[in-house]
């Protein structure tokens, strides 16, 4: 009984490797942990005053996108040289690891062409700074709000609160209209009216109810013109105004056409 006991517990020595796992615990390996232990934690801490410092400096200079990006790449760095550290204090070959590391990423490239492309597109599109967090874009009849630029996608929140991925390489190769680049736009309003109507009139009627909208800028300053015939006589009115301000702006020119051109018996086709 007591002989199949010890087998027993000699097989199961040998399955856990207890032996090699007692023998690893010599004085020079503890020591060795006890560093490594202290000395991530003087890494971290290092690590996060130095992230701090440069977050700070970065909000300061950097468009908030970028700033992001930046933490991101400080982070990745720190993991890094915390797992060589480690690696490297236990006497593991960091060279093979290396060489290991270039062939399996030469594997991965091949196999990811597509976010290689987005990407190295990404770089190109923080360099242009083209946009930021917050503009509204249009980007291939895609309309929205950007919600965060990273290397590989550019991510919009549409008008009816819709989350859209754009890949970066979609982004480089397509015509990027930022509305928010300026802090005023241009607005037109086509307006086509009866030819039995007093056309000087008209165009008088509708300047007046674009300078007397209090969203409307005074300079540059609004213009009506006539801008063609055909069953109509059709008149275009071009006003100045804050980007915030457009809903406003339709709503206030609009309306107060409808009202003054029935008080002025002005037909509107």
């Amino acid at each position: 009984m007591e002989e199949n006991f010890s087998q027993a517990i000699e097989k199961t020595k040998s399955i856990l490797h207890a032996d090699e796992f007692i023998k690893y615990f010599t004085f020079e390996n503890i020591l060795k942990i006890a560093i490594s232990i202290v000395s991530i934690i003087i890494f971290y801490i290092v690590y996060r005053l130095i992230k701090k410092f440069i977050r700070i400096k970065a909000a300061a200079k950097l468009e908030k996108n970028t700033a992001v990006l930046v933490n991101k790449a400080i982070s990745y760095i720190f993991y890094v040289l915390i797992g060589m550290y480690i690696l490297g204090l236990f006497g593991i070959n960091l060279k093979a690891i290396w060489g290991a590391a270039g062939v399996a990423g030469l594997a991965i490239g091949f196999a990811a062409q597509t976010s290689v492309s987005n990407f190295i597109s990404g770089l190109f599109v923080l360099g242009e700074k083209s946009m930021k967090i917050g503009d509204t874009i249009s980007v291939s009849g895609t309309n929205g709000t950007v919600e965060s630029v990273g290397l590989l996608s550019v991510k919009i929140k549409t008008l009816d609160n819709q989350l859209v991925r754009i890949p970066n390489s979609s982004i480089i190769n397509s015509v990027l209209t930022n509305y928010s680049s300026y802090k005023t736009t241009r607005q037109t309003f086509e307006i086509h009216i009866s030819y039995e109507a007093d056309l000087q009139k008209a165009m008088q009627k509708i300047k007046e109810i674009a300078l007397s909208c209090p969203v409307v800028l005074k300079s540059p300053e609004a213009q009506v013109f006539y801008d063609g015939l055909g069953g109509s006589a059709k008149l275009k009115l071009i006003v100045w105004i804050k980007n915030e301000d457009l809903i406003q702006a339709k709503n206030c020119i609009l309306t107060g056409i409808v009202k003054n051109f029935r008080q002025e018996n002005i037909k509107i086709m």
